[in-house]
């Protein structure tokens, strides 16, 4: 039961106690035969001496599920690779990214409180450095966490959630806030942040807190809220790729699309703050852009190329359907 760094292989005759042993193991059921086992196998060795030292270590193991069908069964595992996480012996499905650096982003976010307890200004940094900038960030100024959790389970794989107790002027200052209670959301990869000064309480968080039936509970406070949490897990201004594209699969808003020539020109620059700015006051809509240069097969999609007029801009409906 001592993590080393290495990946563990299990066999019908040690997975139980390995399971046992462990708070957090990730386990890869794979075939010899398929490839992309082969091409798993590899990130899970990159992955594994980084998870060995997290704060919560998660130990990764791997079982082939060909050969020790017993568990294989028990498990039902019907495709490989299947990579499943036990949290203390209980198993979750893991569907995340498989690439070693994500891959870790993912488990820890997994095994990670569901609202982290910041007590002073060092404690906010340390956590901001520790989570990492594969998520969107929020932190609750002056909140109870009660106000929060019930989000914060709902929305645990996309996000981190937090509640600062204790924090001088100057994190106000560096967060961008004026006043508490404050629920400010940044996204580390764009730069980008926003705040939610409230409404925050009401009688169905009074009911809640005092364990009070709650599910049955329906609130402006509550629904301000949340809307302000799920329209912020995606930035203001949306850089058009793969990723985003999967981010944006779970969303209802209709989506402002621009077109331009490259992202990254001076005049494409100004747009894209233009964009934040239009975002910003509009976050029924999602807003989102794209540079021929950098993904031109999507942009073609749109019927966008040498000759169309940029910026070209277009409603779409996240299918086939745009204006």
């Amino acid at each position: 039961d001592r993590l080393d760094g290495r990946v563990l292989e299990l066999d019908d005759s040690n997975f139980d106690s390995a399971i046992s042993s462990f708070d957090y193991i990730v386990v890869d059921f794979y075939a010899p035969w398929c490839g992309h086992c082969q091409r798993l196998s590899p990130q899970l060795d990159e992955a594994a001496p980084i998870l060995a030292g997290l704060k919560d270590p998660i130990a990764v193991a791997k079982l082939n599920a060909d050969k020790f069908t017993t568990v294989a069964r028990k498990y039902e595992i019907d495709g490989y690779p299947t990579l499943k996480l036990f949290k203390r012996g209980v198993p979750v499905d893991y569907h995340g990214p498989r690439k070693a650096h994500k891959l870790v982003s993912h488990l820890k976010k997994i095994v990670a409180p569901d609202v982290s307890i910041l007590g002073s200004d060092s404690a906010i940094s340390d956590f901001v450095e520790a989570v990492g900038t594969d998520f969107p960030i929020y932190i609750g100024f002056g909140l109870d966490e009660m106000m929060i959790s019930h989000l914060a389970i709902k929305y645990k794989r996309k996000a981190w959630f937090s509640v600062a107790k204790d924090f001088s002027g100057d994190a106000m200052v560096l967060y961008d806030f004026d006043k508490v209670p404050a629920l400010v959301v940044f996204h580390p990869n764009y730069n980008q942040q926003s705040v939610f000064y409230g409404p925050f309480e009401d009688i169905c968080f009074w009911l809640h807190k005092e364990k009070l039936s709650y599910s049955s509970c329906s609130n402006d406070a509550d629904e301000f809220l949340g809307d302000f949490i799920k329209q912020n897990l995606i930035p203001l201004a949306v850089p058009m790729n793969r990723e985003t594209l999967k981010l944006l699969s779970d969303d209802d808003r209709k989506i402002v699309l621009t077109i331009m020539e490259d992202e990254n020109e001076e005049k494409s620059q100004k747009l894209i703050k233009l964009l934040k700015a239009a975002a910003s006051a509009n976050r029924d809509l999602v807003f989102g852009y794209v540079g021929v240069k950098q993904w031109d097969e999507f942009a073609n999609t749109f019927g966008a190329n040498e000759d169309t007029n940029f910026p070209k801009l277009i409603i779409w409906n996240g299918d086939e359907q745009y204006f």
